[in-house]
């Protein structure tokens, strides 16, 4: 049976939200954090000052990131399928199949 949600209060950019959470609250403090975090960011370089603003701007570094993230990932993927394959073949010789 699935885990009851939690309800966990976090701060982001002054800001008080309660968050249904079904995972670990320390997990949800610690994503709240870093959209609070890049909030703040773009909110000293970029200067911006409505909120809305600042938060669509974090939204988007924080896609990016993500987008960077899934990429990598999908290289070292393909850098692994490859060398398996290199090995198989290797070991395929190795044992005359």
């Amino acid at each position: 049976m699935a885990d009851k949600p939690t309800q966990v209060p976090v701060q982001i950019f002054g800001q008080t939200y309660t968050v249904r959470a079904g995972a670990d609250p320390a997990y949800v403090e610690q994503l709240a954090a870093h959209v609070d975090a890049q909030m703040r960011e773009v909110s000293q370089s970029a200067g911006a000052v409505d909120s809305v603003r600042i938060a669509v701007l974090a939204a988007l570094n924080i896609a990016d990131e993500c987008f960077r993230s899934r990429e990598s990932a999908r290289e070292v993927e393909n850098r692994l399928a490859s060398r398996a394959e290199v090995l198989a073949r290797t070991l395929g010789s190795a044992l005359n199949e």
